[in-house]
């Protein structure tokens, strides 16, 4: 893990996954044709995402004090821990009895233990994913379009279960939507026509790039404004 010095201000966090250059490379060549990308080469501010911060985000935490930035490593090393080494105590054990990182597998919805089992008890090596398909949400001057994720999504769910269950038990805030990794591509609005995002949509269905293997849990610091900037704080291999 790795840290970063911070003032006692407080801090818009969140957890996530970066795709590797290679993936993000592939992606925005793709972007480039869409109409959307053609749109930004002529001027329009179409707000396309800038590659450098393309991420999957795992867990958004908004605001937190600085003073609570160790409970949030504390927090986050077990969840990626438990998610690397696939160490998934016996599923008969009381929860209360078992270390940190056991419960917050065990305490996963029944409906996901499953798939944790076979995650824990039969998988070694890093989930491979790969950037595809798409679509766009919002209306109006909220359109947003992005792309979808593809290969061992369950895999990425339970990531997200462990982190979101580690967060919840360090009495942490975290946005409790339910998890849908996707990365966004660019924030139209209504600067360019809706037959436009919609051919867009359309296109992005026949997109796939490369397999990347997801091999880091990252927490971020964002700043806000018309130029985002992004710091890594802590990091934690899976």
């Amino acid at each position: 893990m790795t840290g970063a010095d911070v003032p006692d201000a407080g801090m818009r966090l969140f957890v996530g996954v970066f795709p590797p250059p290679e993936a993000v490379a592939d992606l925005s060549t793709a972007v480039a044709r869409l109409r959307v990308g053609r749109a930004a080469a002529a001027g329009t501010n179409v707000r396309l995402a800038d590659p450098v911060r393309s991420h999957l985000t795992v867990a958004f935490l908004g605001q937190v004090d600085a003073s609570r930035l160790v409970d949030v490593e504390n927090a986050l090393g077990p969840a990626a821990e438990t998610f690397r080494t696939r160490d998934l105590p016996a599923a008969d054990r009381p929860v209360a009895d078992l270390p940190a990182t056991g419960r917050a597998v065990a305490e996963l919805p029944v409906t996901d233990r499953p798939a944790a089992d076979r995650l824990v008890g039969g998988r070694t090596g890093s989930a491979v994913l790969r950037l595809g398909g798409g679509g766009s949400f919002g209306r109006g001057r909220f359109t947003v379009l992005w792309v979808d994720v593809r290969g061992d999504v369950e895999a990425l769910r339970v990531l997200a279960r462990l982190v979101r269950a580690g967060l919840r038990r360090g009495r942490l805030p975290y946005d409790e939507k339910p998890f849908t990794p996707h990365l966004t591509i660019a924030r139209p609005g209504d600067r360019v026509d809706r037959a436009d995002v919609a051919a867009d949509r359309e296109a992005l269905h026949d997109y796939l790039g490369p397999p990347w293997p997801a091999t880091e849990l990252v927490l971020v610091r964002s700043h806000q404004g018309p130029k985002p900037t992004y710091d890594r704080v802590a990091a934690w291999p899976i």
